[in-house]
């Protein structure tokens, strides 16, 4: 069985993770959506826990897909899970430059780690969750940008915080 893993922060999942976790599932047996979490890394808009349960609803519908969160490094989550590749989506050559540099460690640190990158389709290669959060902080209409199913979750968020 071949085990994928997509790491991420997902803060939140924007249609471009949505996209890029949907091919994937096409190519491997089961794909293992991780956020995972920094311990030195302070705040985001949403817990890993929030950021966990908001991917399980954008993906509910697709049967090989899996949602978690992990503090341990992706190498070792990765051996943990009998996971075989790591999948990373690219939006332009500078993402290209630091997944590189993070496969390569990956592969040091767990020699049958493979990574697969994986190109942003085009209406996608702007889209980030920061540029996300930036918009829905001024009211713009999230359909173009976030999975439908968390848009009430990440404009309330984003209105109580700016009431504040």
């Amino acid at each position: 069985m071949s085990i994928a893993i997509y790491p991420g922060s997902f803060d939140p999942v924007t249609l471009g993770h949505l996209d890029i976790i949907k091919r994937a599932a096409l190519q491997f047996d089961r794909v293992i959506v991780c956020v995972m979490v920094n311990a030195e890394k302070s705040g985001g808009l949403f817990t890993p826990a929030e950021r966990v349960d908001m991917i399980r609803r954008a993906v509910a519908s697709i049967p090989n897909v899996e949602v978690d969160k992990s503090p341990a490094l992706l190498a070792e989550y990765a051996r943990e899970r009998g996971a075989t590749c790591v999948v990373k989506g690219l939006r332009a050559m500078s993402d290209f430059e630091k997944e590189f540099q993070m496969a390569m460690i990956n592969r040091k640190l767990n020699p049958g780690l493979e990574t697969v990158f994986l190109s942003a389709r085009q209406n996608y290669t702007y889209l980030s969750s920061s540029i996300v959060k930036e918009l829905a902080s001024y009211q713009v209409p999230m359909e173009d940008f976030i999975p439908r199913e968390i848009i009430p979750e990440v404009e309330e968020k984003l209105r109580r915080l700016k009431a504040h």
